[in-house]
Parts: structure tokens; C-alpha cells; sequence
């Protein structure tokens, strides 16, 4: 099924992904991880105009979870200072093509320099209309939903009890549309923390390509996989669509 065979309600409103395997393509390749991470970098430019072309409402990338903090102190250091490389190298691309750029996570730890760069990245952005353009930096699920908790009880004026759609205004998500197909690379076949709450009835999409060699053509093949799925959300009969 191409681009233009898909209908309004077969292309998913928010897709997110686990770019996964930048260090493992780059010792494939005998070079640093940090060289696969950089080539990421130019991956995700490519999935992020893929999805606008297909009119994706909402792309969220987990580009830094905070368990990688454990990771090698040189990757996390260069990591850091790829990620302000990129919004100042990429953000006023972003901005032309009405791109509305938004973190999830607690990006408070990040060191100064690269929270300015967060703040005006989407200070710029905050009026656009087009793609909403997700960045998960330092996030974890798990996180996100206690922190939604925390937040709700400094909100809250009584001790009451809080239902899901009440929990849900909390979260770090709370204004994009539900999560419609979760992809992971890698090979690896887990969601690793990521937008646990968000997932529920989200496709989960698995592949095998390293991060780096996934194309437009390996998202359109994924967005072509969700297209035939049936999403029954736990009722039966015939398909019940979400749009």
C-alpha cells in the first residue's frame, strides 16, 4: 500500500519510536557509538519529514531515557552536547515548516546550555500548527506517571480518588492525541519504559534495522503494517476505529 492508497483513518494520528541500535551499527562498523549516535541524528531528520508528508498529527522520539544515564560518562557528555548541536543546527527548519517542537522528561538535570536551547526551541515553535514534534529527553513511564500524581495531589484541594481520564490531563502527553503505533528498532522486543500509560492500546511495531539504516521506506513499510491491522479495543465483531 503506497502513501497515496491510504486513507485519513488508516495513517496513525500519533506515532512514536524507540530508536534503537546506533551503538550497535556503529561497532558493526568498527567506529565509536558516538559515530552511530550522529548518524541518528540524521535519521530522525528523516523520519520527522516522512511523518509530516503523511500528515501524522504527532511524532514522539525517545532520544535519551533516564536510565541511560548509566551508560559510559564520554557517550552521556557527548550525547548532551549532540542534542544542543542539533536543535540550534535543526530548529529553525523546524520552525519554517511549521514544525510545533515539544520535550517530555525532566529536562531540569540537563545543564544550562542545553535548557536554554530546549526553552527557545520551543518558544519558537509554540505557535505552529503543523506536525507536533515530541522529543522524550530524560523520560521514563514510570516517571511520567508519578509525576502526574505528584502533581494532581499539589493540585488537588481533598484528598479524593482520581480516575484515569483525570490522570491523564497530568501527564507530560497531555495534549497530544492518543498513542495509535508504537515502533521499536533494533531487534529488540520490549517498550523499555517508554509512554507505558500512553501504550495501552497503541500497535506495537518490532524490527530488526539498526536505527541508523532506518529510511522513510522502513517507517512507510511500518505505518503500511498498522494500516492492516483491526483495532478492536477489547470489544469483538467488526473493526472499531479510534479516529
Amino acid at each position: 500500500m503506497s502513501i497515496q492508497a491510504m486513507s485519513d483513518n488508516q495513517v496513525p494520528k500519533h506515532i512514536a519510536i524507540i530508536m534503537d541500535g546506533n551503538g550497535r551499527w556503529a561497532q558493526q562498523r568498527n567506529k565509536k557509538r558516538t559515530t552511530g549516535h550522529k548518524a541518528g541524528v540524521e535519521r530522525a531528520r528523516e523520519a520527522i519529514e516522512t511523518a509530516a508528508k503523511m500528515q501524522v498529527e504527532s511524532l514522539t522520539l525517545f532520544a535519551f531515557s533516564s536510565e541511560n544515564w548509566n551508560r559510559p560518562k564520554e557517550e552521556v557528555s557527548y550525547l548532551m552536547e549532540l542534542f544542543i548541536v542539533a536543535l540550534n543546527r535543526e530548529i529553525n527548519a523546524l520552525n519554517k515548516n511549521n514544525v510545533r517542537l515539544k520535550f517530555l522528561g525532566n529536562t531540569k538535570v540537563f545543564n544550562s546550555k542545553l535548557q536554554q536551547s530546549i526553552e527557545q526551541a520551543e518558544q519558537l515553535t509554540a505557535a505552529n500548527t503543523g506536525l507536533k514534534l515530541n522529543i522524550a529527553a530524560n523520560y521514563g513511564g514510570r516517571w511520567d506517571i508519578v509525576n502526574s500524581v505528584n502533581q494532581w495531589l499539589i493540585d488537588s484541594e481533598r484528598m479524593d480518588t482520581i480516575d484515569e481520564t483525570t490522570l491523564s490531563q497530568y501527564l507530560s502527553t497531555n495534549c497530544l492525541p492518543d498513542l495509535d503505533l508504537l515502533i521499536r528498532t533494533g531487534g529488540e522486543k520490549r517498550i523499555s519504559n517508554f509512554l507505558i500509560w500512553q501504550a495501552a492500546y497503541a500497535e506495537l511495531y518490532f524490527c530488526d534495522t539498526l536505527w541508523p539504516d532506518f529510511d522513510a521506506n522502513s517507517l512507510i513499510e511500518a505505518i503500511n503494517d498498522y494500516a492492516t491491522r483491526q483495532r478492536r479495543f477489547g470489544k469483538t465483531g467488526e473493526q472499531v476505529s479510534d479516529k
